[in-house]
């Protein structure tokens, strides 16, 4: 497939993706799309959408799948109270004006999906466990992607804080999810979310989003929807083969 356009995230920026890794063949499929994903990647709100695209395709050739968004820190060294963004960026990238180039380059992007990102409007670089611990939460109350969906509006369109816990309370309960403030209050999803975080560092991921089907990697970044629901689609007919 032509993945071209894909795009992603890692821990030195945003850019092109990797080339998709072949999927290995399974006992059965399993019907579900893991996205290992950051609540503050682009490209991974970029790449929700072209995941939403592609579903819609695959729903109208008969073939449906469950969605599960899994954690991964871009910033695993963040201290836990995020750091003032401007400065963070501008020593990551070489200079104010670097950052903001990158930054423009992703407003575009973002247009060409229908997303509005409105990096003036953010002022901090949040630590994003506890961020994660409510997507972890939210999976249980099954509010998972209208969670996500809040989380990374609140951050890229809004300029809010996602790393302190009452905005994080606040976003959850907008999306429907009641019961944030009392979790974070205390350690629940806590290790479960490092660990999660650590394994995918473990097995080589490096970059985010990327997409999983029965647990094997299939491609890494945003990739266009159509290009998307083939890759789900040859990797489902993979799966399904080994498991006739």
């Amino acid at each position: 497939m032509d993945d071209s356009n894909a795009e992603f995230c890692t821990a030195d920026g945003c850019g092109p993706a990797a080339a998709p890794q072949p999927v290995t063949p399974a006992a059965a499929p399993s019907g579900i799309i893991d996205v290992i994903s950051d609540a503050i990647c682009p490209w991974c709100w970029i790449g929700k959408r072209n995941l939403e695209a592609a579903l819609a395709e695959l729903r109208d050739q008969g073939l449906a799948f469950a969605v599960r968004w899994r954690p991964y820190q871009l910033n695993p060294d963040m201290p836990v109270e995020g750091v003032e963004r401007a400065a963070y960026r501008a020593a990551k990238f070489g200079s104010i004006e670097r950052s903001r180039q990158m930054d423009a380059r992703l407003v575009e992007a973002g247009k060409g999906v229908g997303l509005d990102f409105r990096f003036d409007r953010m002022i901090r670089t949040p630590n994003t466990v506890a961020a994660h611990r409510v997507i972890r939460f939210a999976e249980a109350g099954g509010r998972q992607d209208a969670v996500v969906e809040a989380l990374f509006r609140a951050y890229f369109h809004e300029g809010r804080d996602i790393g302190d816990h009452a905005v994080l309370a606040a976003v959850a309960a907008e999306a429907g999810l009641d019961g944030v403030d009392a979790m974070l209050a205390s350690d629940e999803g806590a290790q479960e979310v490092l660990a999660e975080d650590m394994a995918a560092r473990r097995a080589g991921l490096d970059g985010v989003p990327s997409f999983l089907m029965d647990r094997h990697l299939l491609f890494s970044g945003a990739m266009p929807g159509p290009n998307m629901a083939d890759a789900f689609r040859r990797a489902h007919a993979i799966l399904s083969a080994r498991a006739a």
